[in-house]
């Protein structure tokens, strides 16, 4: 199968751009890229590109496609099987937004890879991390004063909490026998979840430590949900790969970061949009989440901006799920306002999200890269809040199919 876009401008961060180009396909990989008409099958499907711009797809690094929210009470009151279903609708607006992949850092499970994979539906790619590891209090310990543990459980899915070093090996080892490829540790409080707060360290190193060598051993990188300064280091001591949001980052810890090698995953869409739209009107905790959110709104910028400035590998991502998917591309004028460039938050979510996924072959149009492209109807290097509007997005292509 062969498919042929003509005239086209091929936007790769870092380099000039390359106007009125033919792009082919041949099955899922990028065949030919040429300024000369290229031959082609006589059966080809022919897109006219219009003098439109062609870009990697998008790499959202922190989703979670079948999440609405994280209420409990709606996990309380629904029937499983909703769980499931909302990931259709939610991925439809992922790639409609011009994310063809994500890595999703808890609650999709084994059975939306293979759906994916076997495209029951319109889907991104998925790098699973199953269920986020949790300490007993800790952020995402759904276990309520009533006595009711309002985490979703079921065949093939483990629980997150654990303690101690026994127990955080086993659930490590059971989170990968559930599929993960990578694992991801609550390592402090969070806005979400009531008695616990983003400032304050979880888990201790030992724990973290013994995480990561059980990763290692399967060639697995180490997540942290961390907004606190003291998890971070703790994080960054014991061998994890990113740092997830990093609210009260300092230029210190950024450095070490740099020094590890380290990559950070701000989402400073998330807390905006919920400080913005607020939380449902049932909510018995609304006051106090957006309590929280007033101190995290007011310093996350200033200090994820510090971090850029200190070299650290910024990744896009969202924290989709968490609030509406569908706005995944906003993620990108939040990073331009920390002080990037817009090739610079473009690279972010294509060829270094690809690079920090181990994926070589994903996150730039070249010739025997992955097809999964996007069709833009201007040049998002002179505004790259073009790409926050999904009508903006004229084609997704993955895998060398269309999609939109």
């Amino acid at each position: 199968m062969q498919t042929l876009i003509e005239n086209v401008n091929i936007v790769n961060p870092f380099e000039d751009v390359k106007t009125h180009q033919n792009v082919l396909i041949e099955d899922n990989l990028i065949k030919e890229i040429s300024s000369s008409k290229i031959n082609a099958k006589d059966n080809v499907n022919v897109i006219d590109g219009e003098d439109n711009y062609l870009l990697s797809g998008f790499i959202d690094c922190h989703t979670h496609i079948f999440a609405k929210g994280f209420h409990k009470e709606e996990n309380m009151a629904n029937p499983l099987g909703l769980h499931f279903y909302n990931a259709v609708p939610h991925s439809l607006q992922t790639i409609n937004a011009g994310v063809t992949s994500i890595r999703d850092c808890g609650s999709a499970d084994l059975s939306f890879k293979l759906a994916q994979e076997r495209k029951l539906f319109k889907a991104p790619k998925i790098h699973l991390s199953i269920t986020p590891l949790v300490m007993t209090g800790g952020h995402f310990d759904l276990l309520l004063p009533s006595g009711f543990d309002m985490e979703i459980m079921y065949p093939g899915f483990p629980k997150g909490r654990c303690d101690g070093i026994e127990e955080v090996l086993k659930k490590t080892r059971e989170v990968k026998r559930a599929g993960a490829d990578f694992i991801k540790v609550m390592c402090s409080g969070g806005v979400l979840t009531t008695n616990t707060s983003p400032e304050f360290a979880q888990f201790n190193k030992k724990e973290l430590k013994t995480i990561v060598k059980e990763a290692s051993a399967n060639d697995m990188k180490v997540s942290a949900h961390c907004h606190s300064l003291k998890g971070m280091n703790n994080c960054i001591d014991a061998g994890f790969s990113s740092i997830e949001h990093g609210t009260f980052i300092d230029r210190k810890t950024a450095q070490r970061m740099v020094e590890k090698e380290v990559s950070l995953v701000p989402t400073l869409l998330v807390h905006q949009f919920l400080y913005e739209h607020g939380f449902p009107a049932w909510d018995n905790y609304a006051l106090e989440k957006t309590e929280k959110l007033k101190e995290i709104v007011k310093v996350h910028k200033e200090n994820i901006s510090v971090a850029y400035d200190e070299g650290v590998n910024i990744l896009m991502g969202t924290d989709s799920g968490v609030i509406p998917h569908g706005h995944n591309l906003e993620e990108l004028i939040h990073l331009t306002d920390i002080g990037m460039s817009p090739e610079e938050a473009i690279a972010s979510g294509t060829v270094n999200a690809a690079k920090y996924l181990g994926c070589d072959d994903l996150g730039l149009v070249k010739e025997n890269y992955v097809a999964d492209l996007i069709l833009v109807n201007s040049n998002p290097l002179d505004d790259v809040s073009v790409l926050s509007v999904n009508d903006n997005i004229l084609h997704v292509l993955q895998d060398g199919d269309v999609l939109k």
